[in-house]
Protein backbone atom coordinates (compact mmCIF):
# COMPACT_ATOMS: atom_id res chain seq x y z
CA UNK A 1 0.00 0.00 0.00
CA UNK A 2 1.52 3.16 -1.17
CA UNK A 3 1.75 6.22 1.61
CA UNK A 4 0.24 9.17 1.62
CA UNK A 5 0.21 12.90 3.56
CA UNK A 6 -2.56 15.17 3.61
CA UNK A 7 -2.78 18.87 4.37
CA UNK A 8 -5.76 21.26 3.24
CA UNK A 9 -7.57 18.46 1.46
CA UNK A 10 -4.54 17.77 -0.70
CA UNK A 11 -3.44 14.64 -0.57
CA UNK A 12 0.96 13.86 -1.41
CA UNK A 13 3.00 10.71 -2.21
CA UNK A 14 5.52 9.84 -0.56
CA UNK A 15 8.52 8.03 -1.82
CA UNK A 16 12.16 7.01 -0.22
CA UNK A 17 15.21 7.59 -1.98
CA UNK A 18 18.29 5.26 -0.39
CA UNK A 19 20.76 6.19 -2.61
CA UNK A 20 20.44 10.02 -2.36
CA UNK A 21 18.67 9.46 1.80
CA UNK A 22 15.64 11.65 0.76
CA UNK A 23 12.23 11.46 1.12
CA UNK A 24 10.34 13.03 -1.95
CA UNK A 25 6.58 13.05 -3.19
CA UNK A 26 4.34 14.91 -5.13
CA UNK A 27 0.77 16.55 -5.11
CA UNK A 28 -1.83 14.08 -6.17
CA UNK A 29 -4.48 14.49 -8.42
CA UNK A 30 -3.80 18.02 -10.16
CA UNK A 31 -2.65 18.75 -13.38
CA UNK A 32 0.14 20.52 -12.10
CA UNK A 33 3.48 19.00 -11.21
CA UNK A 34 4.18 19.97 -7.59
CA UNK A 35 6.53 18.22 -5.75
CA UNK A 36 8.08 18.21 -2.65
CA UNK A 37 11.19 16.63 -0.48
CA UNK A 38 13.28 16.77 2.92
CA UNK A 39 15.76 15.03 4.61
CA UNK A 40 13.59 13.64 7.36
CA UNK A 41 10.17 12.97 8.05
CA UNK A 42 9.68 16.57 9.85
CA UNK A 43 11.14 18.23 6.46
CA UNK A 44 8.98 16.37 4.10
CA UNK A 45 6.06 17.31 6.10
CA UNK A 46 7.07 20.85 6.08
CA UNK A 47 8.26 20.84 2.13
CA UNK A 48 4.30 19.33 1.33
CA UNK A 49 2.44 22.00 3.41
CA UNK A 50 4.89 24.57 1.52
CA UNK A 51 4.03 22.63 -1.47
CA UNK A 52 0.50 23.40 -0.94
CA UNK A 53 0.50 26.77 0.48
CA UNK A 54 2.44 27.82 -2.71
CA UNK A 55 0.71 26.27 -4.81
CA UNK A 56 -2.72 27.77 -3.22
CA UNK A 57 -0.64 31.75 -3.36
CA UNK A 58 0.47 31.12 -6.73
CA UNK A 59 -3.09 30.41 -8.05
CA UNK A 60 -4.28 33.44 -6.70
CA UNK A 61 -1.43 35.39 -7.25
CA UNK A 62 -2.09 34.81 -11.40
CA UNK A 63 -5.80 34.32 -11.52
CA UNK A 64 -5.58 30.56 -12.15
CA UNK A 65 -8.10 28.01 -11.03
CA UNK A 66 -7.47 25.98 -7.80
CA UNK A 67 -8.01 22.70 -8.08
CA UNK A 68 -8.42 19.97 -5.55
CA UNK A 69 -6.74 17.13 -5.06
CA UNK A 70 -9.83 15.16 -5.87
CA UNK A 71 -13.20 16.02 -6.90
CA UNK A 72 -15.42 12.78 -5.84
CA UNK A 73 -16.29 11.83 -9.36
CA UNK A 74 -14.80 9.74 -12.13
CA UNK A 75 -15.48 7.67 -14.44
CA UNK A 76 -15.19 3.34 -14.76
CA UNK A 77 -14.82 1.54 -17.73
CA UNK A 78 -15.80 -1.95 -17.50
CA UNK A 79 -17.14 -5.16 -19.57
CA UNK A 80 -20.72 -4.44 -20.68
CA UNK A 81 -21.68 -7.58 -19.74
CA UNK A 82 -20.65 -6.50 -15.75
CA UNK A 83 -22.26 -3.25 -16.22
CA UNK A 84 -25.43 -4.43 -17.02
CA UNK A 85 -25.16 -6.95 -14.09
CA UNK A 86 -24.47 -4.03 -11.66
CA UNK A 87 -27.38 -2.28 -13.05
CA UNK A 88 -30.05 -4.89 -12.58
CA UNK A 89 -29.12 -5.71 -9.01
CA UNK A 90 -29.14 -1.64 -7.95
CA UNK A 91 -32.35 -1.71 -9.74
CA UNK A 92 -33.66 -4.91 -7.55
CA UNK A 93 -32.33 -2.82 -4.20
CA UNK A 94 -33.84 0.35 -5.18
CA UNK A 95 -30.61 2.23 -5.90
CA UNK A 96 -28.93 3.97 -8.57
CA UNK A 97 -26.28 2.55 -10.23
CA UNK A 98 -24.22 5.44 -8.73
CA UNK A 99 -25.32 4.63 -5.14
CA UNK A 100 -25.05 0.96 -5.51
CA UNK A 101 -21.16 1.64 -6.66
CA UNK A 102 -21.00 3.53 -3.92
CA UNK A 103 -21.96 1.26 -1.09
CA UNK A 104 -19.74 -1.55 -3.05
CA UNK A 105 -16.62 0.76 -2.69
CA UNK A 106 -17.35 1.50 0.79
CA UNK A 107 -18.05 -2.21 1.93
CA UNK A 108 -14.80 -2.99 -0.18
CA UNK A 109 -12.82 -0.35 2.01
CA UNK A 110 -14.64 -1.31 5.35
CA UNK A 111 -13.46 -4.80 4.42
CA UNK A 112 -9.99 -4.12 4.13
CA UNK A 113 -10.36 -1.83 7.23
CA UNK A 114 -11.13 -5.03 9.32
CA UNK A 115 -8.58 -6.82 7.94
CA UNK A 116 -5.34 -4.25 9.38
Amino acid sequence: MKDIITYKDYIGSLHFNAEDEIFFGKIEGIEDLITFEGKSVKELKQSFQEAVDDYLDTCKRYDKKIEKSYKGNFNIRMHPDLHRMIKLAAVKMGLSLNQFIQKAVEDELNQIEMRK
